[in-house]
């Protein structure tokens, strides 16, 4: 039986069926949450997807950490839950204070939508374990909050500690510090992504199918495959 990944849908959510479709092509079983769920219903994993959950009111995500599955996603996660925050999920686990920092309007001002470069820089994530160390990937951005912000002190722990998972290579895309792309708590369960792995995942809908093993990588982690 292949793991229960959960994807939680958000009033204004946009990428939740990606996130079930890519999950699926990887080997798992995508489960849909709803937002108002008091249940994660068995899941192994959770997935956060991109959008403007609540019409990002307030700040991108600041509403969303106050969902009653975000109660459960945030109590399990501490104990060791992998969960993995794209863009808007990002944004959500940062308000969620899962991870350091905050998502910021881009510094050019404008919403973006490319095909972005990234190194990936920690494979010792359930996230990232598939990737080789260094390994650069192409896959889809599209934020006009991505800029990712912290204090120096912060930012050297990340890296420091290995925690910056990817980085945004050739032009910095959203003013984001050092050119951080993605991040992982201390545990290294929880990971937030700007970058979308879920529109990298199959040649006939995206640029490369680099996404896939953000995908594979926590399905084997679950099952302990090498």
């Amino acid at each position: 039986m292949s793991a229960r990944i959960g994807v939680v849908t958000f009033p204004g959510s946009l990428d939740d069926v990606d996130a079930a479709r890519a999950i699926r092509i990887a080997g798992g079983t995508a489960v849909a949450l709803w937002h108002g769920d008091t249940d994660l219903h068995g899941v192994d994993a959770v997935v956060l997807p991109g959008g403007f959950s609540y019409g990002d009111y307030l700040r991108c995500g600041a509403i969303a950490k106050f969902a009653p599955v975000m109660s459960l996603v945030i109590d399990k996660a501490q104990v060791g839950l992998p969960v993995l925050g794209i863009c808007n999920g990002f944004q959500i686990l940062c308000e969620s204070r899962l991870l350091p920092g905050a998502l910021t309007r881009n510094d050019h001002q404008h919403f973006i939508c490319r095909d972005q470069r990234l190194r990936i820089e920690s494979t010792d994530t359930p996230w990232t374990m598939d990737f080789a160390l260094g390994q650069e990937i192409v896959i889809p951005l599209k934020n006009g909050e991505g800029g990712y912000v912290a204090s120096e002190v912060v930012l050297d722990e990340l890296f420091a500690e290995n925690r910056v998972i990817a980085t945004y290579q050739g032009e910095n895309p959203n003013g984001s510090y050092r050119n951080v792309a993605g991040i992982s708590n201390k545990a290294g369960n929880v990971v937030g992504l700007m970058p979308h792995p879920e529109h990298a995942v199959e040649l006939l809908t995206g640029p490369t199918i680099d996404g896939v093993p953000f995908f594979t990588s926590v399905l084997k982690s679950l099952i302990g495959a090498p």
